[in-house]
């Protein structure tokens, strides 16, 4: 039985919540509404980031178009027309 205000996230899948989730949660508990809510907004939109990367991915033209973007890339690499990316010119 869960405690008034608490949530049962895994009960949609029939999974239970990962021990680290179970620890960030613990921690969002302590803060204030204003930043509870600002954590919840970031992990809801990268949940539905995710979710649209799958729909996008799981489309019969999405490994075709892949590998044809990697095999431009490797073109552009073996004519010298591109370089290394060095991380602190960022």
């Amino acid at each position: 039985m869960l405690d008034e205000g608490e949530f049962d996230f895994g009960a949609e899948k029939g999974s239970s919540m990962s021990e680290l989730m179970e620890q960030a949660i613990h921690k969002v508990r302590q803060l204030s509404e204003p930043d509870q809510e600002a954590i919840a907004s970031i992990i809801l939109q990268e949940i539905e980031s995710e979710r649209q990367w799958d729909e996008l991915f799981a489309r019969p033209r999405s490994a075709e178009m892949l590998s044809l973007m990697a095999d431009e890339a490797l073109a552009e690499a073996r004519a010298g027309r591109a370089r290394k990316l060095d991380p602190n010119e960022l």
